[in-house]
Formats: structure tokens, C-alpha cells, sequence
């Protein structure tokens, strides 16, 4: 251990951090992009661009998707009916099929989905096939080519030590709102230390907030012995308590049945959630005697991500159970933190601001992963005049810094150049743009190996400024929904899309430009003995 406790806490802070820093890179990367999931699938469905927006959660577009329904499988298992949202537009129906005759072997059952138009119940067109914003989602929790379990393990213990360096980051720095108002531009180490400062100081509440939280929505599956003690092996129970849903589905359908209307229904919750609108229904064996309708509150302004249920009959629209709107403390709270990461309660501009709070995350650990690599070279500054190498470790830091810091926004950029380039009826349309993704990582990131100097660093800054920075014109070559139209008539979400990384991509430019003024000297900067700062290494 070190000397004092600063010093401690100033090496633990180092080194929880560096060692983990570039797969919290990625995960602060798809994170941030999840607060707009909605509005990255509809840039990605350019299909969809002409649906008109409408009232969320309306009755009649419920009316409408049980009428295509009725049409489509009227012998299905189950229905389940998404409704339009103030960001989403369409209504998804899906279904799954009949159950097999008795004896029949049982085979997994597969849904099969369709785009209804809220206003006039008509098929839509299905948009090409792409797995939108719900990839970065799942990206930043389930890593995609690996297990699922195994990835939320990796995740799971990359946040702890995430919160392990941002606590030790706050004890040693003694002086953090000065700091956080200083920043001396071309001054080496200084320079960057003052940039890590900032961003981890701006948005520190931020920070704690988003890597606790997300520890919680998996706190079941890392911490699994206080229910089972608590429960006593019954998890059934366990997760009646804390997942509580409406009512339970019918095993068998029963006799044929005509169905009740749904309009008296969703009348009746939504004046029980005080005029808060359905989000999703879901019947179990329409059309048979033992049919139910489940409805489910739509998420609005509640921090809780957890929302109430109804269960009715589905022959004679009695309430048959409801569930949710009094949650144990234990499931508020849980229901609480969820919300509060995934902030599907965020207005337009704290929606925003969640989102800046996440780039300056992905600031704050990509400064702190380049200090690290600058202050090393500084230690190594004499051994460079004698003639010797880079050591092995540093310059293995410096590749990976490069290929994460810069190298991710240029797979970010190839995935939407690919949702525009590819053929629209390719076969596994989904997983070769989700291909496109991870190749061009890889390509920046064994590029970064080869030679990671300043030069590389301009070369990868400039490509992801130009291919980010040149989307709105692929889309406007692309689509007939350019800035141009989409600024005045909308899809306003299309128009803040191409705003958004026509932004990045000047961002990314500004920072080659910067890089290419000059070499600074690994000497100009003289280490301090003791780092005042976040992310300092004593």
C-alpha cells in the first residue's frame, strides 16, 4: 500500500479504472445511443418515414389491431399488441401459432409479426430487416457474440470496478469543483488531466448514478443468495412478489367463444391509472372460452420501470385481477433504479441531457485511459534519448486506446452506413449490418497495433468525422427524407438524427485538426510526485 491514504486511493483509482476502461468504452458507447433507441430504429426503417403520428396509446388503434388480428390468426395462441407511442408511430401486432394437436410433438414456437397503420388499420409494409437501436441496446449489457449470462458477467464486473474508481476518484481529489473550472490546452499531461477532471466532475452525479443502477438491474442474477434464503428456495414466489404480473394464462384454450369488445376494457384502466394510456395487451387463447386480456400500463412520467397490469375475461370483459399499483418497498425501489438507467421516463430534454451526461462518460474514461498512456511515456522520456523502445505494455495501452477511443464511432458509423448500402433484400439483412459493425472495429483496432502513434490517431479521427459526419448525405442520396424535408414536414426524430451526427462528425473532425498541429514534446510536462487529480496514478 501506499503511504497515505490519497496516495492509496490514487493507485487503486489507476488501476480499477485502466484495466477495464475499454469495454466500458463500449458499454458507455451503446448505453448512450439507447437513450434514442426509438428514433435510431426509425432512421434505420426508412419505410416507415410517411407514418403519420398519432395519439398514443389510442383505443381505436387497439380496435384496429384486434380487427387485423381476427383476420390474420384467429386460431393463434396468443396475441400481442404494441401501440403507438409519442415516439413510435405504427402498431406491431404479433401472434403465435395454434398449439399442436394432443400428442403432437412440441416444436418452438416462432412469432410472427405485422405493421398496422394506427389511423386506418391497414398492412404496412414491412421495413428491411434490421435490428436498429435495439442492438446498440443489447450491445451494451450483452457484448452479442458471446452468451448472454457470460457477457452480463463481464458487464456486471466491469461496472464494480467502475465504481471502485469513480469513489477512489473523489477521495483523491481534494481539489474537485477548482479543478473542474481549470483546463491549460497544450500542455501534455496537464492538458489531459484537466480534460479527465471536467468531464468526471460535470456529470459526477451522473456517473454514480447510471453505474450503481445498473448494477441493480442484475443485482438478482450476481447476488442471487439473500432471495433464496428469503424465499427459501421458492422462486416461483420470489418472483411473483418482486415481477408481479396480472393474472396467469389459461394451460388449455377451451371451447370456442366470441371475444369482447376491448374498447370497454382499456376504458376502464386507464380511468383506474388516473387517464395514463395502454401500452401493450396481450391475449391468451382468443376467440376460446378461457380467453384473457392482459393490458399493461404505457411508461410515462414515473420513475418506476415497473408498470401496473389488468388481467379481464375475454368473453365477458370482467376484471379478473390487477396487479402492480402497490408495490412492496423492496419492488419500488428496484422498480426505481431500473428507471432511472434505462430513463424511459425522460421528457425531450432530460432525455438530452442524460445522453450528454453519457458522452462526457465516454470522455471522462477515454481521457483517463490516454493519461495513463501520456504519463507513462513521460517515465520512459530518458530511455527514449539512451535509444531504447516503448515498453511492451505501454504501447499495447496506446493501440488499445486508439482502437476503442477512435475506432468505435467508426463502427458506429459503418453500422448506419450498412443500413443505407446493403441490399434491402438480402438475406440476414439484420446480422450482416450487425457484421459491418464488428468488422470495422476490428480493422481500426488491428490497424492501431500496427503503429500507434499521432499520425494513427489523426488517420482514425478523420474517418469517423467523415463517416459520421457525411450520414445525412448518404441518407439524402438514400431516402427521400433529407433535412430538407424532415426539418420542415418531419419525421422530426430523422431531422435530429442527421443534426446529431453531423455534430459527432465536426466533433471528431475538430479533434484531428487539434492533433495535427504539432507534436508535443513527452518532456515539456514534468510529472507531479503526487497526481491531484481523477485518474491519477501516484
Amino acid at each position: 500500500m501506499k503511504e497515505n491514504l490519497r496516495q492509496s486511493m490514487a493507485w487503486l483509482h489507476t488501476w480499477s479504472g485502466l484495466l477495464v476502461c475499454w469495454v466500458l468504452l463500449l458499454i458507455f458507447a451503446g448505453g448512450t445511443a439507447s437513450y434514442y433507441q426509438e428514433e435510431i430504429t426509425l432512421w434505420m426503417e426508412p419505410e416507415l418515414h410517411g407514418v403519420a403520428a398519432h395519439k398514443a396509446g389510442s383505443v381505436d388503434a387497439a380496435d384496429m389491431a384486434v380487427k387485423a388480428l381476427q383476420q390474420r390468426a384467429p386460431d393463434a395462441q396468443r396475441w400481442f399488441i404494441n401501440l403507438p407511442t409519442e415516439r413510435r408511430g405504427a402498431v406491431r401486432i404479433a401472434w403465435t401459432a395454434p398449439p399442436p394437436p394432443e400428442g403432437a410433438p412440441r416444436k418452438r414456437q416462432r412469432l410472427q409479426t405485422a405493421l398496422i397503420d394506427p389511423v386506418t388499420g391497414a398492412a404496412m409494409a414491412e421495413p428491411r430487416d434490421t435490428r436498429g437501436g435495439e442492438f446498440i441496446y443489447r450491445l451494451h449489457f450483452d457484448l452479442h457474440y458471446m452468451p448472454p449470462l457470460t457477457a452480463r458477467w463481464i458487464v456486471g464486473f466491469c461496472a464494480m470496478f467502475m465504481l471502485v474508481s469513480i469513489i477512489s476518484g473523489v477521495i483523491t481529489h481534494k481539489r474537485i469543483f477548482k479543478d473542474f473550472f481549470t483546463f491549460r490546452p497544450n500542455k501534455g499531461q496537464r492538458s489531459w488531466l484537466d480534460a479527465h477532471n471536467a468531464t468526471a466532475v460535470l456529470a459526477l452525479p451522473f456517473h454514480l448514478m447510471i453505474t450503481y443502477t445498473g448494477l441493480v438491474t442484475l443485482m438478482f442474477m450476481y447476488m442471487p443468495g439473500a432471495a433464496q434464503v428469503a424465499y427459501k428456495g421458492d422462486r416461483d414466489k420470489f418472483t411473483e412478489e418482486v415481477f408481479p404480473s396480472a393474472g396467469k394464462p389459461a394451460k388449455k384454450p377451451g371451447e370456442a367463444a366470441v371475444m369482447a369488445p376491448l374498447r370497454p376494457m382499456l376504458e376502464q384502466a386507464e380511468r383506474r391509472w388516473g387517464g395514463s394510456h395502454a401500452g401493450s395487451i396481450t391475449v391468451n387463447h382468443p376467440n376460446h372460452a378461457n380467453a384473457s386480456i392482459s393490458v399493461t400500463r404505457a411508461g410515462g412520467r414515473e420513475l418506476s420501470y415497473k408498470q401496473p397490469a389488468m388481467q379481464f375475461d375475454g368473453v365477458n370483459g370482467a376484471l379478473l385481477a390487477s396487479a402492480g399499483e402497490q408495490l412492496a418497498p423492496p419492488a419500488a425501489t428496484h422498480g426505481v433504479m431500473y428507471g432511472l438507467h434505462v430513463a424511459r421516463f425522460a421528457e425531450p430534454l432530460l432525455r438530452a441531457l442524460f445522453f450528454l451526461s453519457g458522452l462526457a462518460g465516454y470522455a471522462m474514461v477515454a481521457t483517463g485511459a490516454i493519461l495513463w498512456a501520456v504519463k507513462s511515456r513521460q517515465t520512459q522520456a530518458k530511455a527514449l534519448k539512451a535509444g531504447a523502445s516503448i515498453g511492451v505494455g505501454t504501447r499495447l495501452v496506446e493501440a488499445l486506446n486508439i482502437g476503442a477511443v477512435a475506432g468505435l464511432p467508426i463502427a458506429f458509423a459503418c453500422y448506419f452506413w450498412a443500413n443505407r448500402l446493403l441490399p434491402v433484400v438480402m438475406e440476414k439483412r439484420a446480422e450482416n449490418e450487425i457484421a459491418v459493425f464488428f468488422a470495422a472495429w476490428g480493422a481500426a483496432a488491428l490497424l492501431a497495433q500496427v503503429k500507434p502513434d499521432r499520425a494513427m490517431w489523426r488517420l482514425q479521427l478523420a474517418a469517423g468525422a467523415f463517416l459520421f459526419g457525411a450520414i445525412p448525405l448518404l441518407n439524402a442520396l438514400t431516402t427521400s427524407s433529407h433535412l430538407g424535408v424532415t426539418l420542415f414536414h418531419g419525421p422530426s426524430a430523422v431531422a435530429w438524427f442527421d443534426i446529431t451526427v453531423l455534430a459527432l462528425g465536426l466533433l471528431l473532425g475538430y479533434g484531428a485538426l487539434r492533433l495535427g498541429r504539432g507534436k508535443v514534446k513527452t518532456n515539456e510536462v514534468k510529472a507531479p510526485a503526487v497526481n491531484p487529480g481523477i485518474g491519477a496514478a501516484s
